[in-house]
């Protein structure tokens, strides 16, 4: 046998089932705590309800999101008018545009769960990127990419969403996360830089640099893999602040053509006279409860994600 030919045990792993097993013991601990923590468990049912409600929209309305169920030459006044107060037919009423309101609660999940979701990833993506490097190197690097981050955070994020979604225009759902997504990354990028200008002070990566690791290296297998708890847990609260942007765009009337949200619905219920003596005050309550409850939802798990994923939280 040659001296450049590796010997395989029989039995012996990779290097990445190595390391996958690890990942998986770990979730399997995280798994453990989160069902022993009622926040946690009381935040994720709230969750899966309204991420079922998203996913079975299609069987679960009776209508679509904006199909006219009743128009003024058609319908039977107090019933299936626009306008008509709550009917066993129709459970909240029916909208100035003659459409089932319930239908629309029901399909407005999926716009604000869909843009929530992908533009707090984005807002993540980029934070991230933005706190490793500048964390890591440090120097003029990090005064360079802090400074521009204290401008970003000088302005007010709603107003800077509202110039810069005012600006494109016509919005679509791309347009919508990319708004959200590259105004809301400034406060991830603090966290994050914090968190590895503790991190690459630790003995094991003064290790990796005296063995001659690069910075790539260090930054991808050590310093991102201790981070990462962090940065999920953050993402998760990000969900929420994402969810609550959209709905602000849409109550200001910029919101995706042809689509619902529960931002859309609460500003066409104020434009239809929800808050007047005798109105349908049940169109305003239901999404504005909605709204409320799914971003208790996301900030009652990330605040015990971070707990658990933290250790010292968990010692305090």
């Amino acid at each position: 046998m040659g001296a450049t030919e590796a010997v395989v045990r029989p039995g012996a792993i990779s290097p990445f089932q190595a390391s996958l097993r690890v990942a998986l013991r770990r979730l399997q601990v995280v798994w453990v705590r989160i069902r022993h923590s009622r926040t946690a468990m009381v935040g994720l049912a709230i969750l899966i309800f309204f991420i079922a409600m998203a996913v079975f929209a299609p069987w679960l309305a009776p209508y679509g999101p904006i199909d006219r169920v009743a128009d003024t030459s058609n319908c039977v006044p107090s019933v299936s008018c626009p306008l008509s107060p709550p009917s066993a037919q129709h459970p909240l009423g029916i909208s100035e545009e003659g459409a089932d309101i319930y239908s629309q609660v029901i399909w407005g999940s999926q716009i604000s769960l869909i843009v929530g979701i992908f533009a707090a990833m984005v807002a993540s993506v980029l934070g991230t990127a933005v706190g490793l490097v500048s964390g890591y190197l440090g120097g003029w690097v990090d005064e360079v990419m802090m400074r521009f981050n204290d401008v970003v955070l000088s302005v007010p994020w709603l107003v800077l969403m509202i110039v810069v979604a005012a600006r494109i225009g016509t919005i679509d759902l791309l347009g919508l996360i990319l708004v959200i997504g590259l105004t809301g990354w400034s406060i991830t990028a603090r966290v994050i830089r914090a968190q590895v200008l503790s991190v690459k002070e630790r003995l094991f990566v003064e290790r990796a640099r005296m063995i001659g690791s690069s910075r790539s290296h260090i930054l991808l297998r050590h310093i991102f893999p201790n981070a990462f708890p962090l940065i999920f847990a953050n993402t998760i609260l990000t969900v929420a602040v994402s969810i609550l942007s959209e709905a602000v765009l849409a109550f200001l009337g910029l919101s995706i053509y042809n689509t619902v949200s529960w931002g859309k619905v609460i500003n066409q219920a104020i434009g239809g006279g929800a808050l007047v003596i005798g109105g349908n005050v049940w169109w305003l309550v239901v999404p504005g409860l909605c709204l409320v409850f799914l971003v208790f939802g996301f900030y009652l798990f990330g605040f015990a994600l971070d707990e658990i994923l933290n250790p010292r939280l968990r010692r305090r």
